[in-house]
Order: structure tokens, then C-alpha cells, then sequence
């Protein structure tokens, strides 16, 4: 029994190690400026095929857990307080500066290069009569087979140098006979095909065009977790002062974002006792703090983070944050 509960210890352990491994990106939505023009067309309308993307490659990175993945409201709270234009997400410093806001260790960003139809049709037998006027000749066939082809790159940025770290490419086709792309025979270009779209729905997963999509996205994600090694590990000295403590232990600190902290990040606590000084200069050698708890940072802003303090004792506003 003892045995058994080592195990089930040590495995608890690990996990968590695991987990703190983790490194944590955001995805940007994708740039689709390259193929608008047949979005729009192909829809009907204008659609954010970009964030369409984005969402389906997060919903990927998440399951399969290599990463660690931000919230999408997260994000998009940061991007509308940054005030950052849909043209700024392709550019690797601009990503860089909203990676650091966020507090992750990269982000990802990219672009749509090939999102649409490629279509073959083949008249067999019936003679010169269908050449000529476009019909059906006497035991004339015409055979008809759609293909959906979607192209998207992917870029994995430094936060603190906006260096690329990682550059990725997938394209994928999906063929069938006798339909559309975005549906069970008839044309795609109506309006009312891509009314309500979501890519993450099923009627849009069964479509060819969404089954090109959905291997697409699965590559690229493959692709970016196998570069999870390519990421460096830093090691960050914090150090900030307590602001502000609440009845129920949740600490506001001085420092955010901007010095490297990341939600999850865990800080000591201490109070200084004292200052040791030169008794000759009356220079300060150092000074001498006790520890009286410990911080989980759960929020991050650029210049401030909030955190749950627990400890024997209690935090006090001017009290010292630092690394464990």
C-alpha cells in the first residue's frame, strides 16, 4: 500500500513538473490580405477567415498539450487596449510587444496563402455535339470533381527580441465528386453559403473545403510543437514590492509583463528586518529579510500582476517580491 502511494505521489509530482515546463504562447489571427478577394467571393461577403484559422489552431495546441495556451479573451481585452490594427498582426515586433503585454513566451502569428476551390471537369464521350453546344452529346458523361486547397504559413516569435524562432508551412487538398466546396452539389458563390459560418462547427468540418482545412491546421500544429525545443529557457530575476493586499489575500505587485513575470509564476515574500552596514563607511552591506509567504501570480499587466498570497504570516504594502 505504501508502495502504491510513492507511485501515485511521484506521478502527482511530475505532472505538475510537467505542467510548469510548459511553455506559453498566444495565436494571433492570421493574416488572410492574400486571398480577401476570393473569400469574399466564394462567401458572398467579407469573413474573418483569419480568426477562423486562429481559433481552429488553438483548439489543436490545446489538446494535444505541448503548450500552454492563453485565453481568448485574454487576448483579445490586450489587443483592444494596445489599440493594435489587423495589419499589425503579421509584423514580427508588433507581436513581440503584445507577446510581452501578454506575459508569454512567444507567440504565433501567420498567414492564409491559399484558401479556396480548384476545380476540374471532364467531358467523357458523346461526341463533337456537346463540344460544340455545351450539352450532353448521345451517351455523354461529365464528370465533376471539386478540390478545396488551403495553404497557411506560421511564425513562432521571440518575446523579448522578436526574433523568429520557428517558420512553418502546410497545404493540404480535399476532393470529391459531384459537390461543392462548401456544400452537397449546387454553387458555393451564393450569399447564403457562407452565412453563419464557424469553422469550428461540424457543417463546415464535412465540407471538402473544411476537411482541407482541418488536415491543414493539424499539420501546422504538428509542425509548431515540434519545435517546442527551439524555444530558450530564460531565467528572469524578478524583483518588485508588494502595492496593495486585500482581506482575502489576493496582492497587487509593482512589477508585470514588462520585467518578464507570466501568470503562473511563483514569488517569495519577504519583509526586511534590517540593514547591515559598514562601520567604517556607514555604507549599506546588505540587508537581512525574513519570509513570510508566497505569491501565485494569476493576472499580468505590463507594469503590475496580481497574485494569492499564502504563507504563516500576512503580507504588508512596501514588503519585497523575488524570485523563489
Amino acid at each position: 500500500m505504501k508502495r502504491v502511494t510513492g507511485v501515485l505521489l511521484l506521478l502527482g509530482i511530475l505532472t505538475a513538473a510537467q505542467a510548469q515546463q510548459k511553455k506559453r504562447v498566444a495565436v494571433l489571427n492570421f493574416d488572410y490580405a492574400t486571398v480577401q478577394s476570393g473569400v469574399s467571393a466564394m462567401f458572398g461577403t467579407n469573413k474573418d477567415v483569419g480568426k477562423g484559422i486562429s481559433d481552429l489552431l488553438v483548439d489543436k495546441l490545446v489538446q494535444d498539450g505541448v503548450y500552454s495556451v492563453i485565453e481568448r479573451n485574454q487576448l483579445d481585452q490586450v489587443l483592444a487596449e494596445q489599440n493594435f490594427s489587423n495589419s499589425d498582426r503579421a509584423d514580427p515586433n508588433t507581436a513581440a510587444k503584445i507577446a510581452r503585454v501578454l506575459g508569454v513566451d512567444a507567440i504565433i502569428i501567420g498567414s492564409i496563402t491559399q484558401f479556396g476551390r480548384d476545380d476540374h471537369k471532364t467531358d467523357i464521350g458523346g461526341g463533337a455535339l456537346g463540344n460544340v453546344t455545351g450539352r450532353f452529346g448521345l451517351g455523354g458523361v461529365r464528370k465533376t470533381q471539386s478540390t478545396a486547397v488551403v495553404q497557411i504559413t506560421a511564425r513562432m516569435i521571440n518575446t523579448s527580441t522578436a526574433e523568429i524562432l520557428a517558420s512553418c508551412t502546410a497545404k493540404n487538398e480535399a476532393s470529391r465528386s459531384g459537390t461543392g466546396i462548401l456544400g452537397s452539389g449546387g454553387s458555393v458563390y451564393g450569399p447564403e453559403a457562407g452565412a453563419g459560418i464557424d469553422m469550428s462547427a461540424k457543417n463546415f468540418a464535412d465540407t471538402i473545403l473544411g476537411e482541407a482545412t482541418t488536415k491543414t491546421v493539424q499539420d501546422l500544429a504538428r509542425q509548431l510543437e515540434a519545435k517546442a525545443g527551439a524555444m530558450p529557457v530564460e531565467v528572469i530575476s524578478l524583483a518588485g514590492q508588494v502595492a496593495d493586499v486585500s482581506p482575502d489575500g489576493t496582492i497587487i505587485i509593482n512589477i508585470g509583463s514588462k520585467a518578464g513575470l507570466k501568470v503562473g509564476d511563483q514569488l517569495s515574500v519577504k519583509r526586511k528586518v534590517r540593514d547591515v552596514r559598514d562601520p567604517a563607511t556607514g555604507k549599506i552591506l546588505r540587508s537581512i529579510s525574513d519570509t513570510v509567504g508566497s505569491i501565485a501570480v494569476t493576472e499580468v499587466e505590463e507594469t503590475s500582476a496580481v497574485g494569492k498570497f499564502s504563507g504563516s504570516g500576512t503580507a504588508k504594502v512596501g514588503d519585497l517580491v523575488a524570485n523563489k
